[in-house]
């Protein structure tokens, strides 16, 4: 799934009762991709690697650098998650449900990343057990992801302008 849907799946799911909730949910749901790829993509930016050319669908695996997958491997991981959210449960002595939508950006990429393409190691490293999934590109995903945000974002508006009123 793209990085933006994650974040909006993460906020509806986790961070609908304040915008400050929002905003942490919507950051805890593209941290996986963030900390991979955006790494990745800032230094290509700042002329850190070698530019590489995204045209094909989906990009060689030679123009992404290993330490791309490895960290791709530790941010979709369950196993590594799970221990981020007791970290976090400990260090603020309650649970940040907002970083749910990290556990969620796994789950959803799980069916929506196939083998030619990033497949999700979500119990890495314990097992290199991935799924063949339909890629997120695919029409069949991407148009219900979209209409379904579409939908659900129309509802949460709806939603807030009938409580504003109420007051």
């Amino acid at each position: 799934m793209d990085i933006i849907s994650h974040g909006l799946w993460g906020t509806l799911a986790f961070g609908r009762k304040t915008r400050r909730r929002f905003f942490i949910a919507f950051l805890f749901g593209i941290a996986p991709d963030l900390l991979s790829f955006g790494i990745f993509f800032v230094s290509m930016a700042f002329g850190f690697s070698d530019r590489h050319d995204f045209s094909a669908e989906p990009p060689h695996a030679d123009a992404i650098p290993t330490y791309v997958h490895y960290l791709y491997n530790v941010t979709h991981s369950v196993i590594f998650f799970a221990v981020l959210f007791i970290f976090l449960w400990i260090l603020f002595r309650k649970p940040i449900m907002e970083s749910l939508a990290w556990g969620a950006h796994i789950l959803l990429d799980i069916p929506t990343h196939s083998y030619e393409f990033f497949p999700t190691p979500f119990l890495w490293p314990f097992s290199d057990l991935k799924v063949d999934g339909i890629p997120w590109t695919s029409p069949f995903i991407f148009i219900p992801n979209v209409v379904l945000l579409i939908v659900f974002f129309g509802w949460m508006v709806i939603v807030y302008r009938k409580k504003r009123k109420a007051l």
